[in-house]
C-alpha cells in the first residue's frame, strides 16, 4: 500500500482495513520531506506569534499562553492537552475500524499541512504496518474532530495508551505541543467509519438488483419499465445505470416477453426510480470521503508555501454529515421496495403458488415469518435513517456553537448498511424459495421466459448451493444468516 498524502481512497481505506494482518506500507518521500517542512516551520511560528493549541490553551482557553520558548514546557503543554482529552468512552472500537481511522490518519499527515513531527508520522506508519492497534473508544466526538479517539492514539504512540495489540517495535514518541493538537485536530475516525459503511453499501445496493432480478423472475414481471426508452426519457445517472444493470441480469438484450400483468407492483415497477437515488448519493458520498481522507484539515494549518499559520474551520464536516444522511434516507427507500416485494411473493396472486410459498399440509406457514423479520430490520432502519443534520451542540463555553454530528451519522450508516442487507436476505430466500417451487410446479423459468440462458441465473445457482433446499415448514435464521453472506459478497452478483 503506497500512501502519499493526495490519492487515497474511501474504497481503498475499506479494502485493507478489512483485511487482517501486516500491511506493506510504503510512505512517499516527498510526503515526509514535505512533513517535515511543515514542522519546522510549525517550530519557528511558535516563536514568533500566538498560534492556537501550540502556545495556548485549546477552545475557550485559546487565549490563555501556555508555551514559552521552553521544550520541556512545550512537551509537558503536549502531553496534558492528550491526556485531558483522552477521554473516550463506551464500547472499545473494533479492529476493522481501529485500522481504517489509523490508515486515514497517516494519510492526511502525509498531506504536510499539520506541523506534526516526522517521528510522529513514521511511529504512526509503523503501527500500520503492523498491524499494531491502540485500545480506542467509541464515544468522545460530535463532528468538530475525533478528539477523545485520536487522543488515545496519540498517547499510545507517546508511550501511555494501551494496545488492543503488541506496540510497534519502536520507543515511545516524544510529543510536544507542536504534535498533541495538530495530531487530533481530524475526522479521522469518523471518515473510517463512513468509508466501512459505503464499502459495504457498494457491495449490497450491488447486489440488490440481483435480489429484485430473482423476484421480478418469481412474480412474471412485465419489462416494459426497465426498457432503455423509458429511462433515456428522464435520464438520471442511477436510475439509468439501475435500469441497464436490471436489463442486463434479465437477459432484456433480447427482446423479452411481455408480462402477464398491464403493470407491476412499485416493488418491482418503480425499483430504478428508487434505487438510482440511493446508487447517485453513495457516488456523492465516496467524492465527499475521497476529498476528506487526503485533506489537510488541521486546525492550525501550516503552510510551508505562504511562510505562515492559518486559523479555520476545516474540522467542521458538514459535507460528511449531509452526504451520509442523504446515503441513510435513499437507502430507506430502497428498503422499503424490498419489504414490499417480499409482501408479493407470499401473495398468491402474484405467484401462481401457494400463500407464503407453504409446501406442506393445509395450514403451513413457509416464509410467513420473513415477513416479520423484514419488517423489524426496517424499522431498525428507520430509525437509523433520521437525520442528524438538524441537531447542533454549543460547548466550550459557547466558543464552540455549532456541530456538524457526523461522527453519528457514519455510526447510524453503518446500523442502515447493517439493516439494509437483513431486509435484502429475508426477499431473498423467499425469492429463492419461490422459484424452486415454480420450477418443481412446472411454471416458466428464466431461461424458459426470455428464450435463453440470463446472467441472474448465475446468483441464483449460487444461491441454491448453500440455501437450504427443504420447503417444509422450519426454522429459517439459517437461510438468512447464508444470504446475508452471499449479499455481502462482492463476487455473487454478476455485473
Amino acid at each position: 500500500m503506497w500512501l502519499g498524502g493526495a490519492s487515497l481512497t474511501a474504497r481503498t481505506v475499506a479494502a485493507v482495513a478489512r483485511t487482517p494482518g501486516p500491511v506493506d506500507l510504503h510512505l512517499d518521500r516527498g510526503a515526509l520531506v514535505r512533513v517535515e517542512r511543515a514542522a519546522r516551520l510549525g517550530a519557528d511560528l511558535s516563536t514568533r506569534r500566538a498560534v492556537y493549541g501550540r502556545t495556548t490553551g485549546v477552545g475557550a482557553n485559546r487565549d490563555e499562553i501556555a508555551v514559552a520558548d521552553d521544550a520541556e514546557q512545550s512537551a509537558g503543554h503536549g502531553l496534558r492537552l492528550l491526556r485531558s482529552h483522552s477521554g473516550g468512552a463506551g464500547d472499545r472500537l473494533d479492529a476493522e475500524l481501529v485500522r481504517a481511522a489509523l490508515i486515514v490518519r497517516l494519510n492526511q499527515l502525509l498531506a504536510g499541512r499539520s506541523g506534526v513531527s516526522s517521528a510522529l508520522v513514521r511511529a504512526l506508519g509503523d503501527a500500520v504496518a503492523a498491524d499494531a492497534r491502540p485500545v480506542v473508544h467509541r464515544l468522545g466526538a460530535i463532528g468538530t474532530g475525533d478528539l477523545a479517539p485520536l487522543a488515545e492514539i496519540a498517547l499510545a504512540l507517546a508511550g501511555e495508551g494501551a494496545w488492543e495489540t503488541a506496540p510497534p517495535q519502536h520507543r515511545p514518541v516524544a510529543v510536544d505541543a507542536g504534535d498533541a493538537l495538530a495530531f487530533v485536530s481530524s475526522n479521522a475516525v469518523t471518515l473510517a467509519e463512513a468509508s466501512l459503511a459505503a464499502g459495504t453499501l457498494d457491495v449490497v445496493i450491488a447486489s440488490s438488483h440481483a435480489v429484485a432480478a430473482l423476484s421480478y423472475l418469481a412474480l412474471d414481471g412485465s419489462p416494459e419499465a426497465y426498457a432503455d426508452p423509458v429511462h433515456r426519457a428522464r435520464p438520471h445517472p442511477g436510475q439509468v445505470r439501475c435500469a441497464q444493470r436490471m436489463r442486463h441480469l434479465l437477459g432484456m438484450e433480447r427482446t423479452p416477453p411481455r408480462g402477464r400483468r398491464i403493470q407491476d407492483p412499485f416493488g418491482l415497477r418503480a425499483f430504478p426510480q428508487v434505487n438510482g437515488p440511493a446508487i447517485d448519493a453513495l457516488d456523492t458520498l465516496h467524492r465527499v470521503l475521497d476529498v476528506e481522507v487526503n485533506a489537510g484539515a488541521e486546525n492550525p494549518m501550516i503552510a510551508v508555501a505562504e511562510d505562515d499559520a492559518y486559523h479555520h474551520a476545516h474540522f467542521h464536516t458538514a459535507y460528511v454529515a449531509g452526504a451520509l444522511d442523504q446515503v441513510r434516507a435513499c437507502v430507506h427507500g430502497v428498503a422499503e421496495l424490498s419489504a414490499a416485494r417480499l409482501g408479493d411473493l407470499v401473495e398468491p396472486e402474484q405467484t401462481g403458488l401457494r400463500a407464503f410459498l407453504a409446501d406442506g399440509p393445509p395450514g403451513s406457514s413457509g416464509v410467513m415469518i420473513l415477513e416479520y423479520t423484514s419488517h423489524d430490520a426496517l424499522a431498525a432502519l428507520r430509525q437509523a435513517a433520521l437525520p442528524v443534520t438538524l441537531g447542533s451542540a454549543v460547548v466550550s463555553r459557547g466558543l464552540e456553537d455549532h456541530a456538524s454530528f457526523s461522527t453519528q451519522a457514519a455510526r447510524a450508516t453503518a446500523d442502515v448498511a447493517t439493516a439494509y442487507t437483513r431486509v435484502l436476505a429475508c426477499e431473498l430466500v423467499a425469492a429463492v424459495r419461490a422459484l424452486r417451487l415454480r420450477r418443481r410446479a412446472g411454471l416458466p423459468t428464466a431461461s424458459a421466459a426470455t428464450g435463453g440462458p440470463v446472467p441472474v441465473e448465475e446468483a441464483l445457482a449460487r444461491a441454491e448451493e448453500v440455501l437450504d433446499p427443504r420447503t417444509e415448514d422450519r426454522p429459517l435464521t439459517a437461510d438468512v444468516d447464508v444470504a446475508v453472506g452471499l449479499l455481502r459478497d462482492p463476487t455473487w452478483a454478476p455485473v
